[in-house]
This record gives C-alpha cells, sequence and structure tokens, in this order.
C-alpha cells in the first residue's frame, strides 16, 4: 500500500480493491459465489471509464474531427501495448501477484501489466467514484505521460502491421472466429489471431472488425513485432 500510495499520490481507501487489481488470473481462487477473485472483472470495470475519461478528453481536444478519427485515437491511447509501457514505467510489475512459473511477464502474457492498469482504474472508481477517478487520470496520467499530439502522427494499423509481418515471413495468417465461452453474450465476436495454426491473440468486441484488430494487437504483442 505504500508503494501503491506514491504511485498514485492518495492513500486508498479500499485496499482489497487494490490488492485485487494486480491479482493476475493464474493465482485465483475460485470463491463460494462461483466467481474468480482475478482482477479480471475489475480490468472490464476500468477499461469503460478509462474509455470515457479518454473520449471526453478527445472531444474536447478535437473540436472539429469527426468520429473515426476520435475512435481512432482513443485506440492509439488505450491499446494494449500503449497500456503495458505505461504501467512498467509506474512500477507495476513490482505490484504484480502472479504465479512465475505459469506466466513469463517478458513473452505473449505480458499484458498482465496494461490489464492491472485498467484494473486499478476500476478499484479507483469504486473506492473514489468518477469525478475523483476522472481527476487522478487527467493529472496522473494522461498529462505526464501521454503526449496525443505526438500519437496523432503514429501508426497503430496492427492488423495491417500483422498481415505484412506474416506475408514477409512467408506465414499463413487467418482470423478465425471462435465460440463465446458461457455468459458472454451471443452479440459478442470473438476473434483468434492464428499464425501457423497456433493463436497468438484473442480479441472480443461487438464489432467484428474491431475484434479483430484487438486480436492483431495482442499478437503483434507476443510475436514482437
Amino acid at each position: 500500500m505504500k508503494k501503491l500510495k506514491n504511485i498514485l499520490g492518495f492513500v486508498p481507501g479500499n485496499t482489497v480493491l487494490y490488492k485485487m487489481a494486480f491479482r493476475h488470473r493464474s493465482v485465483a481462487k475460485v470463491l463460494k459465489n462461483g466467481s474468480r477473485s482475478s482482477n479480471e472483472r475489475l480490468e472490464f470495470l476500468g477499461d469503460a471509464i478509462l474509455g470515457s475519461v479518454i473520449a471526453e478528453v478527445l472531444f474536447k481536444a478535437y473540436p472539429y474531427k469527426e468520429e473515426g478519427f476520435l475512435t481512432e485515437m482513443r485506440s492509439k491511447i488505450v491499446n494494449r501495448a500503449n497500456l503495458n509501457q505505461l504501467a512498467r514505467k509506474m512500477g507495476f510489475d513490482q505490484l504484480m501477484v502472479f504465479d512465475q512459473k505459469a506466466v513469463n511477464i517478458q513473452t505473449k502474457h505480458h499484458s498482465m501489466l496494461g490489464d492491472a492498469f485498467e484494473a486499478l482504474v476500476g478499484a479507483v472508481y469504486l473506492d473514489k467514484g468518477y469525478n475523483y477517478t476522472k481527476d487522478f487520470l487527467l493529472k496522473r496520467i494522461i498529462k505526464p505521460y501521454i503526449d496525443i499530439h505526438t500519437l496523432e502522427l503514429t501508426e497503430t494499423n496492427f492488423k495491417s502491421k500483422l498481415i505484412e509481418w506474416c506475408q514477409r515471413h512467408g506465414k499463413d495468417i487467418t482470423f478465425d472466429m471462435i465460440q463465446n465461452t458461457e455468459g458472454d453474450s451471443a452479440k459478442l465476436f470473438t476473434i483468434s489471431a492464428v499464425v501457423e495454426g497456433e493463436s497468438y491473440g484473442v480479441g472480443r468486441d461487438y464489432n467484428k472488425k474491431n475484434a479483430e484488430k484487438l486480436a492483431a494487437e495482442k499478437a503483434c504483442e507476443a510475436l514482437s513485432i
């Protein structure tokens, strides 16, 4: 909690939430109610809160830009590679609780830091409320760590990047739709980026193209492209 206070700039209230934010699924236990004691639910919540704050920032920063541009910019800011890098800069690797035998943080599972970042946002929201979380993100994350105008010039078309890499190295690639797990909405698209018969990334979204982009992004991370 002392390390976390130094990172966040405030004293956490509900410490259980923050500990959960850094608990990877590799060490999760199944609780009596059937849920798992990992950070995945907090990650889901934090993703929505972070997206909302970033959307407002971009809406105000680019008053004359169309929806497509704003969506692309938001994707550049909240993509897993960017959040992983941000979480590492903030020292999240010192706070993660995970099974080191089951997970190698340096390989294709290293998205856990970005996942933990979103989970932390979810924890702050539940602990402090939306306005406090928004202020925290603006002052402690966006202003010191994110250069929006530099990102505007950055290319982040992961799907094209992955396809070009596969073509260059003579590897087969497909984006396969897989069946949703129990409890997932039937309207949710779950896509796997498959290179040479092996899945390197899975993306989920209510838009098929976005799900493919998310899968490609994770595959690019896994293959160090």
